[in-house]
């Protein structure tokens, strides 16, 4: 076969793929005629994707046709990259939490969303329950200021997760609790929830010292190029206890 065939066949195999995954059940007529193929050559192609793993199912007589099987879709969830980073920190947050009665699964899914990334990229994932701290419940006070502060657009969410997730320095602009904002250029080390409010515990390069900044505070947030390593967790420990993160 030719290479300029060879290609064509490829090409025509995709199609034929595509058909399969997006219709229900087709006759064998109506595909070899969408493909412009007889439908002697759809069952050769048919036989080529069949060894390449798609279980493709055929039934014959009235109201049957070709489709994949049922189960094809199961295991086969498409996520943009976004999504995957925001699942990995979800999952990450329920390990922090301990056993829960809907994640006996959670190593797997882990593992399969890895499977995407990087080796640099994983390593820095393998990181990520240990960067995770569950706390106390905040103080009334604090719950109020929470609830009626205005969120961060989508946007300045998936920057923090983006950052946090792969170690990536970040310029913010921070409100504090008297509502005046200062641009800040911080590395976000750990996350601590003080249920329901989330804090970072980060180096703050403006102030050369740690700080915590409360999440939801956090108007504005821009990737930097610069990447850190991760700094261990006691040398926040002086902070956390000089400033009790309930109460903050």
């Amino acid at each position: 076969m030719s290479r300029a065939n060879a290609t064509k066949h490829l090409d025509r195999l995709e199609q034929l793929t595509a058909i399969l995954k997006s219709e229900e059940a087709l006759t064998s007529k109506i595909i070899a005629a969408e493909l412009n193929i007889s439908e002697r050559t759809l069952f050769r192609d048919i036989g080529i994707l069949r060894e390449r793993g798609l279980p493709i199912e055929a039934n014959k007589g009235r109201g049957g046709g070709i489709k994949l099987h049922r189960n094809w879709g199961v295991g086969r969830l498409s996520l943009e990259s976004q999504e995957m980073i925001d699942l990995l920190i979800s999952l990450a947050i329920a390990e922090s939490m301990g056993p829960t009665l809907f994640m006996g699964n959670i190593n797997t899914v882990r593992h399969k969303l890895m499977a995407s990334f990087s080796p640099k990229q994983k390593e820095k994932i393998h990181q990520l329950r240990q960067r995770i701290h569950i706390g106390e419940q905040v103080s009334p006070d604090v719950l109020q200021s929470f609830t009626t502060k205005k969120h961060q657009t989508q946007a300045t969410i998936e920057t923090l997760h983006r950052a946090f997730l792969f170690n990536k320095r970040i310029a913010i602009v921070y409100q504090d609790f008297h509502d005046q904002e200062t641009q800040r250029d911080i590395e976000a080390h750990y996350l601590y929830l003080g249920f329901p409010v989330w804090y970072l515990l980060a180096w703050d390069h403006l102030r050369n010292d740690v700080r915590i900044f409360r999440y939801d505070r956090i108007k504005k947030a821009d990737i930097l190029p610069q990447e850190f390593t991760v700094r261990p967790l006691k040398d926040f420990n002086a902070i956390l206890t000089k400033q009790n993160v309930s109460t903050l």
